[in-house]
């Protein structure tokens, strides 16, 4: 195998509002140190602004350009998680991703305060011009994502992912919500389908 040894890492991008401390987050690293100590586990703070969440990420690519990097996303993190699989060709993990989000942030015009960040900033026609400028309208690689859904999303609607990723491997809950339920049950099976 070519990729023998190189060096991995997995990188995992949060939801909107979100943080490095949530439970996804922890439950995977946590995993990764008891039983995967080659892979390194990275989760950075996003930033408020979209454009500048993809700049973080080009810039991790840039800077592990050496190691095997596979990535996991949760809702906004699983959009743009859809992007870095088209622009690299790694693998991902998509958690109830979010599939427009432009049509969701509509709703959420106005002033902001970033929980984490303590940052003020407004969605407005740019944000959203911003989010639409990272959609992805055909999947390029699909054989290299899976998503996990839950349909008691209690902020997307689960079909719409379902039609979307429809050529990925999907597994879908009954029940759950935003957050996904009992993710710990996958943490084996995520390592293995990344790596």
């Amino acid at each position: 195998m070519a990729n023998a040894n190189r060096p991995k890492i997995l990188l995992s991008l949060h939801g909107f509002h979100s943080s490095p401390a949530s439970l996804k987050a922890q439950q995977m690293r946590d995993h990764l140190l008891s039983n995967h100590p080659d892979i390194q586990f990275y989760c950075p703070q996003l930033p408020a602004l979209p454009e500048q969440m993809w700049q973080v990420i080009e810039t991790f690519f840039e800077q592990y350009k050496e190691y095997e990097i596979a990535i996991m996303g949760s809702s906004l993190g699983g959009f743009l998680a859809t992007k870095v699989v088209q622009k690299y060709a790694v693998k991902a993990l998509l958690i109830n991703p979010a599939v427009t989000p432009n049509l969701l942030f509509e709703k959420y015009q106005g002033p902001q305060l970033h929980p984490y960040l303590q940052q003020q900033y407004e969605i407005n026609q740019d944000y959203i011009k911003q989010i639409e400028n990272l959609y992805i309208e055909k999947l390029k690689y699909p054989d290299k994502i899976w998503v996990l859904l839950q349909q008691e999303d209690e902020v997307l609607d689960y079909r719409d992912a379902l039609q979307k990723y429809k050529a990925c491997k999907i597994t879908c809950e009954k029940g759950g919500d935003h957050s996904f339920i009992g993710f710990d049950r996958y943490l084996t099976e995520i390592i293995h389908f990344l790596f």
